[in-house]
């Protein structure tokens, strides 16, 4: 069984979480020990680590998290009302394909229990078993990616700045938008940009999200899967200064970023990547799973939807096209229809809702048509 590949938390840990506060969030969390696994019945999020940094052509080193779990579980919760469990870690295997089997494995396990997976740790390449966990689920997934390059590079294996490339070619291919938040134009080849554009993808470089970052919120409302790369961040706020980054997110930035994920009710699996656990990056990166659980929190339930009753509609004709939109009633949220067309081998199999932005809504008035609504389009047809 996957859960045997889980290692317990050390009994260290174990004796640190006796001296917290009763209400901490390691007094509100449910361990895996050395004598007991976690009952998973009615649980709405799993967070586990990962020791694999093999992705980077490193070594592995023995790292514990520890320092990271001290962090995250001796801070307090909101008013949360989630049952959250700690399956503890998965050790490298004797290859790295060994590792992404279990993390695969693992979280489709977790997914079909509709428990999310939280995935800390290791190189951002374990994204990729992350991808391939819902090739079981008969789905199209959304992959949502911070991070300050493309990760397309041309490599034999698969390693943490190339596995994007082994998602878009490799079958089966679920992939149906990948959307990154952050790129930093001199990190990525014009072969690479020119990719993102011919394949209908989305990228917003790093200014456009921090002048603007209701802009990511639409992004993370269609997103399935959200795979983090620290290195997105500036080394001032990470705490990074080995591979030091002058230029990237803000700490509040990257939690207001985090937080726009966890209230996605369409997020149905979270990772944070390329950290050392056993440095200063630790902290930023606990407040950062802090405000993720945070956003799950204040879920609206407005995905799937069951009715339009709470919407109301609006038709706003452009030449020979009717764009429709839906705002909803509850949280003043906006959609776009993406038509199913006839007589086309449609990937989405049915007439389907976009996030927008009422400033969308607004340009379609000016006869404008969203961007995100046309590359839709064309991914939906391709």
């Amino acid at each position: 069984m996957v859960f045997d590949f889980l290692q317990p938390i050390s009994e260290s840990f174990e004796n640190y979480l006796q001296t917290l506060s009763n209400q901490s969030l390691g007094k509100k969390v449910v361990f895996h020990i050395q004598t007991d696994f976690p009952v998973l019945e009615g649980v709405s999020i799993a967070i586990f680590t990962v020791n694999e940094h093999r992705g980077n052509n490193k070594d592995n080193e023995d790292y514990s998290f520890e320092t990271f779990r001290k962090k995250f579980y001796g801070m307090f919760p909101g008013n949360w009302n989630t049952s959250i469990v700690d399956l503890g870690t998965i050790e490298a295997g004797a290859s790295i394909e060994d590792t992404y089997f279990v993390v695969k494995s693992l979280m489709t396990e977790l997914i079909k229990k509709q428990i999310i997976p939280v995935v800390i740790g290791g190189t951002q390449d374990l994204t990729y078993p992350m991808y391939r966990a819902y090739d079981n689920l008969d789905q199209m997934v959304n992959l949502v990616s911070i991070d300050n390059q493309f990760d397309f590079a041309k490599e034999k294996s698969l390693i943490s700045n190339s596995y994007l490339s082994k998602i878009i070619v490799e079958e089966p291919n679920n992939l149906f938008n990948f959307s990154n938040l952050g790129f930093q134009t001199y990190f990525n080849s014009q072969e690479e940009i020119d990719l993102i554009e011919k394949l209908y993808f989305e990228a917003y470089r790093l200014g456009e999200v921090s002048n603007n970052i209701l802009v990511a919120e639409p992004v993370f409302r269609d997103a399935d899967l959200v795979s983090i790369d620290m290195n997105s961040v500036q080394s001032s706020y990470s705490g990074n200064f080995e591979e030091f980054n002058p230029n990237g997110f803000t700490g509040k930035e990257i939690c207001a970023l985090t937080r726009y994920a966890g209230i996605s009710d369409k997020v149905t699996s979270f990772g944070i990547f390329n950290f050392n656990p056993n440095s200063h990056e630790v902290v930023l990166t606990a407040q950062m799973l802090w405000y993720f659980i945070e956003g799950f929190c204040f879920r609206s339930n407005e995905y799937p939807f069951g009715t339009k009753e709470n919407y109301i509609k609006y038709i706003v004709p452009i030449d020979d096209e009717e764009l429709i939109f839906y705002k909803s009633n509850k949280t003043a949220r906006w959609w776009i229809e993406i038509p199913f067309l006839t007589n086309v081998n449609n990937k989405l199999k049915r007439n389907t809702l976009l996030p927008c932005t009422h400033e969308d809504y607004l340009a379609a008035c000016e006869q404008e048509i969203p961007e995100r609504w046309w590359k839709a389009q064309r991914r939906n047809i391709l």
